[in-house]
C-alpha cells in the first residue's frame, strides 16, 4: 500500500488487508507524508512493515514496496482500496500456472454498493486473445487492482519516476509486454475501491493528459505519438485541465525524450488493435 497525507484512510484500510484469509505480509509505503502516517501505522499495527520515502514519489513509491516485500508476487493497494477474501490466492494460482504472466489485472468493485468499475468492461473486452493465456491480454490496468510477478516488475524498472499519479499504468504495461511478459485480466480476482465521495483528487486530469503524452513519446512510434499529441491538443482547446497537462508535458518533454525507446512492431500492432476495439 502506498499513501500520502491520508493517515485516517490508511488506518481504516490496513485492517481489511490484515484480515484476509491468505494472511499476506502488508507493506505500507508512506510517500513523504506530513501527518505522521508511518508512526501511526507502526504503533497500531506492529506486524505491518512500514517504509517512509524521503520524498513524494507518487506511483514509483510502489517500487520501494515491491523490493521490500521480497515475495514472488505482490498485490498493490491504495489507502482506499483492498482485496476480497480469496482474491490473492486465485491470483497466485494463476501466476503459478502461467510463468510468463507478469501481471494480473483484477475486476474492481467501487463504493459501498460494489458497482463495477467501468475499466472492468474495457479489460474484459480486450481483443488480444492468445492461446495458453488464462484470460484476455491487456495493455493497461488499474494499479490498485493489480497483482504483479516481482521478477517481471523489477526487471522492467517498475513504475516510472516521471509519471507520479494518473495514467501511470500504461507505460508499465507496455514495458512488460516488450520484455516478453503478459498482462492478463482475471474476472475472478476481485479488488474493492472506495474513493472519496468528494470526487477526483485535484490535478489528476491534468496529470493524465501529461502522462498520456509522455507515454506516447517514450514508447510509441512517431506516427502514433504525433496522432496522440494531436488528440490532446484538440482536447486542450476546450478543457483547461487538458490544456494544463499539455503545457506541463511540453515543458519537460526534452528530459523525457532522453529515455525514448519505441516498442517493437508487434507490440505497436497490439496497441493499435486495442485502440480500435
Amino acid at each position: 500500500m502506498t499513501t500520502h497525507d491520508r493517515r485516517e484512510r490508511v488506518l481504516d484500510t490496513v485492517p481489511r488487508l490484515l484480515a484476509l484469509p491468505e494472511r499476506p505480509l502488508v507493506v505500507v509505503v508512506d510517500d513523504a507524508s506530513a501527518d505522521a502516517t508511518a508512526a501511526a501505522v507502526q504503533r497500531r499495527h506492529p506486524d505491518v512493515r512500514v517504509l517512509r520515502s524521503p520524498r513524494n514519489l507518487g506511483s514509483a513509491a510502489r517500487n520501494l514496496g515491491v523490493a521490500a516485500a521480497e515475495r514472488p508476487y505482490v498485490a498493490f493497494a491504495d489507502d482506499d482500496s483492498w482485496w476480497e477474501p480469496g482474491a490473492l490466492s486465485r491470483a497466485a494460482d494463476l501466476l503459478d500456472g502461467h510463468p510468463r504472466v507478469g501481471l494480473v489485472a483484477a475486476a474492481i468493485g467501487v463504493g459501498r454498493d460494489d458497482r463495477p468499475d467501468p475499466t472492468n468492461a474495457l479489460l474484459a473486452g480486450s481483443p488480444l486473445r492468445r492461446p495458453g493465456l488464462p484470460g484476455p491480454e491487456v495493455l493497461g490496468f488499474v494499479a490498485c487492482g493489480a497483482v504483479v510477478r516481482s521478477e517481471a516488475f523489477l526487471a522492467v524498472g517498475g513504475f516510472s519516476i516521471h509519471m507520479h499519479i494518473g495514467g501511470e499504468e500504461e507505460l508499465l504495461a507496455l514495458d512488460l509486454r516488450t520484455a516478453g511478459w503478459h498482462c492478463v485480466h482475471a474476472e475472478h480476482v476481485r479488488a474493492r475501491h472506495a474513493p472519496d465521495v468528494n470526487g477526483e483528487r485535484p490535478g489528476r486530469r491534468q496529470r493524465v493528459t501529461r502522462n498520456r503524452l509522455w507515454t506516447a513519446w517514450l514508447r510509441r512510434p512517431l506516427p502514433s505519438a504525433v496522432r496522440i499529441t494531436g488528440a490532446c491538443l484538440v482536447a486542450a482547446t476546450r478543457d483547461p485541465a487538458a490544456r494544463a497537462g499539455v503545457a506541463e508535458a511540453a515543458r519537460r518533454l526534452p528530459q523525457v525524450l532522453r529515455e525514448r525507446c519505441p516498442v517493437p512492431p508487434d507490440v505497436e500492432a497490439d496497441v493499435r488493435r486495442v485502440e480500435r476495439a
